[in-house]
């Protein structure tokens, strides 16, 4: 699926950037009602996924620009502020999740899948523990609260929705492809 560079940046990717931040952002607010037990403030996201998706297929700048632009849009969406931490923390996780497209060629082969996935829980370990180890700092919380409040139901979270519905969307956008000649 990749013909050029894992990190080069132009403008395809700020284009791809563009329409996975919209695509997070929207979906983010849709679900953003739906609190996660235990947790400050962080929300069951099956739009994660999507997220992780477009790290996947386009590269670890569109995975950063699309969590960064989109956790941004979805916050302010949903009326709650901007968060840096987090918004930065989603982009890392997206971008994490790019470093996948290295090793992937075929989105509806298992082991592609399994990379990819693989990736994708490795930018939520990154992501989230970087927003919410900051949240020490930036909201004043101690390190249980930042470790078992928020990283622990934030992983468990998107880890439940990357490894259900990343799968999916590899194979429906492997078929779409092969449909279009590509």
């Amino acid at each position: 699926m990749n013909d050029k560079s894992t990190w080069e940046f132009g403008t395809r990717q700020v284009v791809y950037g563009a329409i996975g931040a919209a695509l997070y952002g929207v979906f983010s607010w849709a679900t953003n009602i739906f609190p996660l037990p235990a947790a400050g403030n962080v929300t069951f996201r099956p739009a994660v996924a999507v997220l992780i998706f477009f790290g996947a297929a386009y590269g670890p700048w569109v995975g950063l620009l699309a969590g960064l632009i989109g956790n941004t849009l979805g916050d302010a969406l949903s009326g709650w502020g901007f968060y840096w931490n987090w918004s930065l923390g989603n982009g890392l996780m997206g971008m994490v999740a790019g470093l996948a497209m290295a090793a992937i060629n075929d989105f509806r082969a298992r082991g592609d899948i399994v990379k990819a996935v693989g990736w994708g829980i490795a930018g939520i370990v990154v992501g989230m523990l970087f927003a919410s180890l900051t949240e020490m700092f930036v909201g004043g919380i101690d390190f249980n609260t930042a470790l078992f409040g928020y990283f622990t139901p934030a992983f468990l979270g998107n880890t439940v929705v990357t490894v259900i519905l990343l799968p999916i969307l590899m194979i429906a956008f492997a078929a779409v492809a092969s449909r279009r000649g590509r």
